[in-house]
């Protein structure tokens, strides 16, 4: 198999074990996506083609921001809006735009969750409820749980603020890909524990839905150390697929590469 595209963010399937797909563009368009967990195992080749092009306009650009644009359409596009980073900021659901009122109302005004999900630990999150699991697949957690179902994002996002003093809200991207948990208590434990510190005017949304989600991704086997790789300075990978979590690529010398961040590279990928 091989193949020449601009990477974007790895597609997931939940079942079993993750599927994944990784999409390639002819820069704006589709073109084609490659079925990725049949390499597992497998020696597997990634060569940067000395090109990047920004997600929003097609432009070359040599560095980029957010997930694949350039700093001009960081600074304009609605995909790099502030509430995406802070849910807390949304105002859309009061008829106030940040950026972009039409995607707003479409990204923001809709159903989110705040949900509990271990990934290097119990941590807190937000998403819209379209994206589940997804959004939990992507950060590698292992397991998550529903804490509270809120109509619209900002309110997701200020069941989370106010929690983060008591869980964390981050992950430690190390020890998710080393498959290593530093928590001290059950995911359901959790959510009893922060259901009891959501704010009054908030605890309106606290969901019943106590099913815990499961996920068990495609790795042979999980690095004890680990060190990060980018094609800007590696940009020619040649080695044994150990593994694929969260929007990682595990290889067998314990090195990683986070293909999100690559969104938007001209690769070529054989294996």
């Amino acid at each position: 198999m091989r193949a020449t595209g601009n990477i974007r963010k790895m597609k997931s399937t939940l079942g079993e074990v993750v599927e994944y797909t990784l999409p390639l563009f002819n820069i704006l368009e589709p073109h084609e996506e490659i079925p990725l967990n049949q390499f597992v195992g497998k020696d597997i080749s990634l060569r940067f083609e000395n090109e990047i092009n920004c997600v929003i306009t097609g432009q070359k650009i040599k560095k980029t921001y957010g997930d694949g644009m350039s700093f001009k359409a960081f600074q304009s596009s609605p995909l790099a809006v502030e509430s995406i980073i802070r849910p807390e900021l949304s105002r859309i659901h009061e008829g106030i735009a940040l950026r972009d009122k039409e995607w707003e109302e479409a990204h923001h005004n809709t159903p989110h969750v705040t949900y509990v999900s271990l990934t290097s630990g119990l941590k807190v999150g937000v998403t819209r409820t379209t994206q589940i699991p997804t959004r939990w697949i992507d950060q590698g957690a292992v397991e998550a749980v529903l804490l509270a179902e809120t109509p619209y994002r900002q309110a997701a996002g200020l069941i989370e603020v106010s929690l983060k003093k008591h869980v964390a809200d981050k992950t430690n991207w190390r020890n998710m890909l080393k498959n290593e948990f530093t928590n001290s208590m059950g995911i359901l434990e959790m959510k009893k524990k922060l259901t009891s510190l959501i704010p009054d005017d908030l605890k309106q949304f606290i969901s019943d839905k106590n099913e815990v989600t499961k996920i068990n991704f495609p790795v042979i086997e999980y690095p004890q150390k680990l060190t990060s790789i980018k094609l800007d300075k590696v940009p020619v990978i040649e080695k044994k697929l150990m593994g694929i979590k969260g929007q990682y690529l595990i290889f067998d010398d314990n090195t990683v590469m986070n293909l999100r961040s690559h969104t938007a590279y001209k690769i070529t990928i054989e294996a």
